[in-house]
């Protein structure tokens, strides 16, 4: 999987979370928990929404590191490769 798809995969999981929201208009460095209102309900649902669409364990510890569409797709980048 390349990183577009997991990025598109990411956004689609993110839509269902917080519905009416225009990804496409949110800077990849902005921190989502501001930029979209995620509370940390929000993350733990899109944490589960990810390990269901890409077959990835996301460790509590490693939630912080889902805060930017950036950030995030690095991350999982690197977590659906191995």
């Amino acid at each position: 999987m390349n990183r577009s798809e997991i990025q598109h995969v990411l956004k689609e999981c993110l839509s269902t979370i917080a519905p009416g929201v225009d990804l496409d208009t949110i800077e990849p460095s902005a921190d989502l928990r501001e930029e979209i209102e995620l509370d940390s309900m929000d993350m733990l649902n899109l944490v589960i929404a990810l390990h269901k669409r890409l077959g990835v364990d996301i460790p509590e510890v490693d939630v912080p590191r889902l805060v930017t569409l950036e950030a995030a797709t690095d991350y999982l980048e690197g977590r659906v490769s191995q």
